[in-house]
């Protein structure tokens, strides 16, 4: 993931990167942050449908139904 900061400049948010003591900001666009937050979406989905599972499989295990 990229490193998101405060623009000293324009103060909006922007990608800050800093190689060989330079540092530089780089404006996010709509559409990049669209795509960071679907694909956030997506990773939460699968976590909540992998925990939702382990859930389920403790209950049985709480039941007494250990397979």
């Amino acid at each position: 993931m990229s490193d998101v900061r405060t623009c000293p400049t324009c103060g909006a948010k922007a990608k800050y990167k800093e190689k060989e003591g330079e540092v530089t900001f780089t404006a996010i666009q709509d559409e990049e942050a669209f795509k960071k937050v679907g694909q956030m979406k997506k990773a939460m989905e699968k976590f909540k449908a992998k925990a939702d599972a382990l859930e389920k499989e403790l209950a049985g295990y709480r039941n007494g139904n250990l397979n």
